[in-house]
């Protein structure tokens, strides 16, 4: 009798199935050229087959299974299957962590991370750095921009989500993070990060020491960047500066609306940035007023880097676009959407990209970035430099010099870094400088700037210095002008 009731729950279910696929593809086998009410509809309809499969699941899964383990997956399936990083699933863990971040401060690493959707034996979705946040754990143990983090806690990265990525790099202040970093092709090694309370930070600003040039580092937009923004700008003036640096380098981005207001004080008229959608409520366009223009006339140069994404490369977008402002560094990172947090419950939500966003001259630079005008790279070490830079950051010489001397001179690191130059042949003098300097920060806080190193910052300043900057801003092109200039290259090469 047992056996006769299993064999007809098994008849019975095959027939729920069966008679599911028969419904299913008589209700979706509808033409492309749908009305809204079809495409209603069969959204009603698939969602029956959901309502359906998650039911059945349930009830007849070998073993038994949470509703909120279904949930959870299902939406993690829905979000992934649009291939898009920035439209994701927050269950408990990242949506506490998007709230943290957006009040401020939570504890954690500072590391901005991205991370890719689809992974493979070739190319396997490892953590990406976009940057590290100034003068927390993540940024005085030397990690950069570019680096991938390949495991964390024993774990690797390429075989979790992004979810549980930030689950483990975030928590309790105080407890140790063990991670592996890869740098370049070949170096690899592992940092051990303990967690702090992570403050969100705005903006630095000071004199570039002997000129009278204004600089400024905007480190993350938030609603408090475009005041502190304001004072840099009020202190500039009362110093009577005749150039303005503008530090956009390892800017992940933020707040559309900073970026805007920002790029507001220094442009008279017309759009600063668009955002087009499908939906006609996220069409919308930013523009500027010359009552809100406080810097008129004023060489600029902003420095950049593939660290600098989205809120970053719609002020630097929108100052180039206008002829205001001279770009050097190196590509920026290419991130021309806008995403929305969507609360599902008190504890999870969902962020949904809802927009892409276009420069003054109409360009979306998502997957492309921003070019400098100039570009100017930082040396890349040869593999035999990369073998003795790894050695270096393995061994304790740094650490063991500057123990005890927090307030070394210039000269005595510029003494050591020779000393180290005898060993290490392969790593030019001034990174070696920067890197016992970078030993002595840790206890110090971070320089405002460092002449001795930063080769972008310096030809930023030799531009504004000793170069005619109207006729530099003049021949400069446009997003626009150089897209279409790709183009008719690109046809060009075809045509061969």
């Amino acid at each position: 009798m047992k056996n006769f009731d299993s064999i007809m729950k098994r008849v019975n279910s095959i027939l729920l199935i069966f008679i599911i696929a028969i419904f299913s593809s008589q209700c979706f086998a509808q033409s492309s050229s749908e009305s809204a009410n079809e495409k209603s509809k069969k959204s009603r309809q698939y969602m029956e087959v959901m309502n359906f499969v998650f039911d059945f699941i349930q009830q007849n899964y070998v073993d038994e299974v949470e509703a909120q383990t279904l949930y959870e997956g299902a939406l993690k399936g829905m979000m992934e299957s649009l291939k898009d990083p920035y439209t994701v699933y927050l269950d408990k863990s990242s949506f506490r962590n998007i709230k943290d971040t957006t009040s401020g401060s939570f504890g954690g690493v500072g590391l901005q991370i991205s991370k890719p959707v689809e992974n493979s034996p070739d190319k396997p979705a490892y953590v990406e750095v976009a940057s590290p946040v100034e003068d927390t754990p993540g940024f005085k143990a030397g990690i950069v921009a570019g680096d991938l983090i390949i495991s964390i806690n024993g774990t690797d990265t390429s075989t979790i989500t992004m979810e549980q990525v930030l689950d483990m790099l975030r928590g309790k202040v105080g407890e140790s993070v063990d991670l592996v970093i890869r740098r370049g092709r070949n170096i690899e090694f592992p940092v051990t990060l303990v967690r702090a309370v992570i403050e969100v930070p705005t903006v630095k600003y000071g004199m570039i020491e002997g000129t009278k040039i204004g600089y400024v580092r905007l480190i993350e937009f938030t609603p408090q960047t475009v005041e502190r923004t304001q004072e840099a700008i009020d202190s500039f003036k009362k110093n009577n500066v005749s150039g303005m640096i503008i530090d956009l380098r390892n800017n992940p981005g933020g707040l559309i609306t900073s970026a805007a207001d920002i790029a507001d004080k220094f442009i008279d008229n017309g759009p600063i940035v668009t955002t087009k959608s499908r939906l006609s409520f996220e069409n919308s366009v930013f523009t500027a007023t010359a009552k809100k223009t406080v810097v008129r006339n004023m060489p600029i140069v902003v420095l950049i880097n593939k660290g600098s994404a989205s809120a970053s490369e719609i002020v630097s977008g929108a100052l180039k676009d206008n002829h205001i402002a001279y770009l050097v560094g190196q590509r920026t990172y290419g991130k021309g959407s806008v995403q929305q947090v969507l609360p599902l419950s008190a504890t999870d939500g969902i962020k949904v990209t809802m927009a892409r966003y276009y420069t003054p001259s109409d360009v979306n630079i998502d997957k492309i970035g921003i070019p400098p005008d100039r570009e100017i790279l930082f040396p890349v070490l040869s593999e035999a430099g990369e073998k003795q830079y790894l050695e270096l950051y393995k061994s304790t010489e740094i650490a063991d010099f500057v123990d005890g001397r927090s307030n070394l001179s210039e000269k005595q690191i510029a003494d050591f870094a020779k000393t180290l130059k005898k060993k290490y042949t392969e790593i030019d003098e001034s990174s070696l400088r920067k890197l016992v300097r970078n030993e002595v920060n840790k206890t110090k806080g971070t320089m405002l700037y460092d002449l001795d190193y930063d080769i972008q910052l310096n030809e930023a300043i030799s531009i504004l210095q000793k170069e005619n900057f109207t006729n530099l801003i003049k021949n400069t092109k446009t997003l626009k002008e150089l897209q279409d200039q790709a183009v008719l290259e690109e046809k060009k090469e075809e045509k061969k």
